[in-house]
């Protein structure tokens, strides 16, 4: 006779395939709300979302990243104007009278006719797991002060809830979506952005004044938790025609990324751990081939994910892998050709993507038997496969892409072209939240939802079931 424990695995598997089922289990969907068909406008140049901070050299554009593999490591990064200042970071834990201090590095560039001002990166080190942080940037009487709470250290069943915002920009719909993120009551504890941050590339001679006012813009929330970067086409600012031909070049002097932690070459492609989660960030915008740098770190990267340790696997790029959306339709083919068995294989649980100004969520679907000539390029269902989530729908000035393929194919298993942004919310190692807020709706109204199931987990789970 079976135990009380096999009996509960036994019935646990069986509702998790009535959950997750054989089938695409919620069919085709488009949203059908309608949005008015506003044009998505910068905000202008005086907004006080913008307002520089009062007082000479006022440190500005405050941000902060996870600065190590593990969590209890942070990246702080903020920018003087006229003059470097101090690059030292006092910090100091809640409760605490004693002021840490830790010294960073000042870099600056030039664009175009544009001069950067003096743009720090500090890196803090060996902090507690789970407890709030103050820290203090500048001097004088323009010291300025902030807070961060660190995670939990990295374990199986270790709550966490991330935020998602991509393509942002800076317009009157980007504020929008940036305070619907702020005033969700399911509070994200750090943001997983997936790429085109500032839009400044859309201006003449992609004037980098636009930087400068998206970091005051953003700095109300990133200063105050992690933001994990990933670079999109709009962080390229390659234009040769006005001199400027290295890739990236504002982007990396802006943003610092924990890269080295991971063995990675690149701060464009990195892993880190944070809580229950194993983030691994991809370059849709730098080479990605066979026997490339980023190759070859991210297939020496998946099989060193310990899923006992950090079982939720997430993916962030740029481009989407699959899109039901006419505009950059297929654009992400190439990497999907190139990385989706590797996804499936080790089980990855979500790719998150933007670049698509609109939301799209799909079932667990592959397309790893077409070999050219076997005819097989219809997208199956696959329960080891990720779902691949869009969420490129920030609200940046080029606005929203409507025009969707007709008919909707059965592996898209909701699209709506609206503004809004995400939670993923991991619950324990077997179970996270999944919802989609659009801008229009209640801060607590989810337009789309999905509870996932782990796909590492629940592989072993049905495996220990089946060997009763």
């Amino acid at each position: 006779m079976m135990d009380f424990k096999r009996v509960f695995a036994y019935l646990l598997v069986v509702v998790n395939l009535m959950l997750d089922g054989p089938n695409f289990c919620n069919g085709a969907r488009t949203g059908d709300f309608l949005r008015k068909k506003d044009p998505s406008l910068d905000m202008p140049l005086d907004s006080d979302v913008f307002t520089i901070p009062s007082g000479y050299n006022a440190p500005q554009q405050v941000h902060i990243t996870q600065g190590d593999q593990e969590g209890r490591g942070v990246i702080v990064s903020w920018i003087t104007p006229d003059e470097p200042g101090s690059n030292t970071v006092l910090y100091w834990a809640e409760n605490s009278e004693f002021k840490n201090s830790a010294n960073g590095v000042v870099v600056t560039y030039t664009y175009y006719n544009y001069t950067s001002g003096y743009i720090h990166h500090c890196s803090i080190k060996n902090l507690m797991y789970d407890s709030k942080y103050y820290y203090e940037v500048g001097i004088g009487n323009t010291t300025r002060q902030f807070s961060f709470i660190t995670p939990p250290k990295v374990g199986p069943d270790v709550p966490y809830t991330f935020g998602l915002i991509g393509d942002l920009g800076q317009t009157f719909d980007s504020n929008r979506t940036l305070t619907h993120y702020e005033l969700n009551p399911v509070k994200g504890q750090t943001l997983l952005f997936v790429g085109d941050l500032s839009y400044a590339d859309c201006y003449p001679n992609h004037d980098n004044i636009r930087w400068d006012t998206w970091g005051r813009f953003i700095e109300r929330s990133a200063a105050y938790q992690p933001w994990i970067w990933t670079a999109g086409n709009h962080e390229l600012d390659f234009v040769p025609d006005i001199g400027e031909t290295k890739p990236f070049k504002p982007y990396k002097h802006r943003f610092f990324t924990p890269y080295r932690a991971s063995e990675s070459t690149s701060t464009l492609w990195y892993s880190i751990k944070r809580a229950s989660a194993y983030i691994i960030v991809m370059s849709s915008y730098s080479a990605y081939g066979k026997y490339t740098p980023q190759y070859k770190w991210l297939t020496n990267e998946l099989p060193k994910v310990n899923r006992s340790e950090t079982p939720w696997l997430i993916v962030l790029m740029h481009v989407p892998m699959y899109s039901t959306y006419v505009h950059h339709f297929m654009e992400g083919e190439t990497m999907r050709v190139m990385y989706e068995s590797w996804f499936v294989k080790y089980k990855v649980d979500v790719v998150f993507a933007g670049h698509v100004h609109a939301y799209e969520r799909s079932e667990r679907v592959s397309n790893i038997m077409y070999n050219v000539v076997n005819g097989l390029c219809t997208p199956i269902n696959d329960q080891s496969a990720p779902v691949y989530i869009t969420v490129g729908d920030g609200g940046n000035q080029e606005g929203l892409v409507t025009e969707m393929t007709q008919p909707q194919p059965m592996y898209s298993a909701y699209r709506e072209a609206s503004f809004g942004h995400a939670i993923f919310d991991i619950k324990n190692r077997t179970h996270a939240y999944f919802g989609w807020h659009r801008n229009e709706d209640e801060y607590a109204v989810e337009a789309d939802s999905l509870l996932f199931h782990n796909r590492y987990w629940k592989s072993k789970t049905q495996s220990s079931v089946a060997s009763l």
